[in-house]
């Protein structure tokens, strides 16, 4: 053996209860790290021809590399949709490591039962009752549930998609999709431009219904409805969505990679009504449920489709059976057990620790919102609907306004355009997020 790896070996528990102190330490300093820093990077070194062990690494690593890590596992990175990690998950992410299980397949290890507990308690969190399997994020939620939609578009037209490949156009119909839309269904084959988009309702980003119905007229298709866009976390009317189905041919996918939390909280999970109706939903995980990179759930309620799709048709990893293993429901056939951690979260805190948690979020950012609607220098661009604040300055530029905030080191949020006019988004959904970080950030805006 190497004789630094032997050493780091013989040293393991010592070098585990320093590589502890060391994360404790960056944790206990959250706060007080700069929620954003500049990129630069540190000067490049070259690969070492003989390595000197751990400590060695993680003493290179504090010096040149930690102090350009922002505090984005903080209260006060309200960036795109960015969670933390709970104590829970943050332990539940060690031991996926200690335990490195391949959850690939059942034989040999009981790590794919728990994933299948943890999809279904996830599943119970969410009202949805349906198979699913854990993904890596929301982009790939997306596309597993659009793949199996392209399958079951294909059955339409008497076509395996699997075996023969698209036998045409496919239509795909939004209102207001996610950027990982169109990045599906160009890995898809099935092309960007066939992303037709659906007028919304005004001053909504919600689809007009009545204009959906008209483009499903012209025959099946593939619907992603949206529960919670990312600039205003507007909703359709999934309800109303769903009650199409009894009248035209179409795939329904949920697209509620955040919004799907709202389901937790009986304040807000009217928003979802009808989705548990769907064929294939997408929830982000590393978002709201506050489990590290990169975590995320996908369900469906066809999973015979999916195994089409998915499955690894070899003879030394077997067949899918009666219960597929994760191999035949995802893109990987290697999986991390990224539902470790899901699963710890969850036996930790439960259905009400994680009510709590989005609750609290909410309460924060309609705070932020009024006292910006308040302010003359600060201007709402939609309702505070559950955990996003969309804004704009009365006077300056959004690209100065945020420069200054990450220059300050309070907070980090990010920019975007909202009805054609440049906006500010502040996203709430780390579990450390409190009224006194509201204070802080509002200060730094000048409110």
């Amino acid at each position: 053996m190497f004789a630094k790896l032997a050493e780091d070996l013989a040293e393991l528990p010592e070098l585990l209860a320093e590589t502890r102190t060391y994360a404790a330490r960056i944790l206990a300093g959250l706060d007080d790290r700069p929620v954003a820093v500049s990129a630069s990077a540190a000067a490049s070194a070259a690969l070492p021809e003989s390595g000197d062990g751990l400590r060695s690494a993680m003493t290179a690593f504090a010096s040149r590399w930690e102090p350009g890590f922002a505090a984005s596992a903080g209260p006060r990175y309200l960036g795109f949709v960015t969670g933390g990690a709970t104590p829970a998950a943050l332990a539940g992410d060690w031991l996926t490591s200690t335990l490195d299980q391949n959850a690939h397949g059942s034989v040999g290890s009981s790590a794919v039962a728990l994933e299948r507990e943890a999809v279904a308690w996830l599943g119970s969190l969410f009202g949805l009752d349906m198979p699913g399997a854990f993904v890596t994020g929301a982009t790939m939620s997306n596309l597993v549930g659009l793949a199996i939609g392209r399958e079951w578009l294909g059955a339409q037209l008497g076509v395996s998609v699997t075996d023969e490949g698209l036998p045409g156009p496919v239509r795909v119909l939004s209102g207001t999709p996610h950027s990982s839309i169109g990045k599906s269904l160009s890995v898809l084959g099935i092309g960007r431009k066939r992303l037709v988009s659906v007028p919304t309702l005004p001053d909504r980003e919600a689809v007009d219904v009545s204009a959906l119905e008209r483009e499903l007229a012209a025959g099946p298709a593939i619907v992603v409805a949206n529960a919670g866009t990312v600039n205003t976390v507007d909703f359709d009317d999934i309800r109303a969505v769903a009650d199409l189905k009894s009248r035209y041919e179409f795939w329904l996918h949920v697209d509620a990679a955040f919004g799907g939390f709202a389901a937790v909280s009986p304040a807000c999970a009217s928003l979802l009504d009808g989705w548990s109706e769907a064929d294939s939903v997408c929830v982000d995980l590393h978002k709201w449920l506050n489990v590290p990179y990169d975590s995320a759930v996908q369900f469906t309620r066809r999973q015979d489709l999916q195994v089409r799709v998915f499955e690894n048709q070899s003879p030394y990893l077997g067949a899918p059976g009666d219960v597929p293993d994760p191999m035949h429901l995802t893109p990987e056939t290697s999986r991390r057990l990224r539902a470790l951690p899901a699963w710890f979260a969850l036996a930790a805190y439960g259905r009400a620790g994680y009510r709590e948690i989005v609750e609290r979020n909410i309460a924060c950012a309609r705070e932020m919102g009024s006292r910006l609607a308040a302010s003359p220098d600060w201007r709402l661009l939609a309702p505070v609907r559950l955990n996003v604040v969309c804004f704009a300055p009365t006077t300056g530029q959004v690209a100065d306004v945020l420069d200054d905030l990450a220059r300050s080191g309070e907070a980090f949020l990010t920019p975007t355009v909202y009805r054609g006019v440049p906006a500010i988004r502040a996203a709430f959904s780390n579990w450390r997020t409190t009224a006194a970080d509201v204070d802080r950030v509002c200060r730094a805006l000048g409110v």
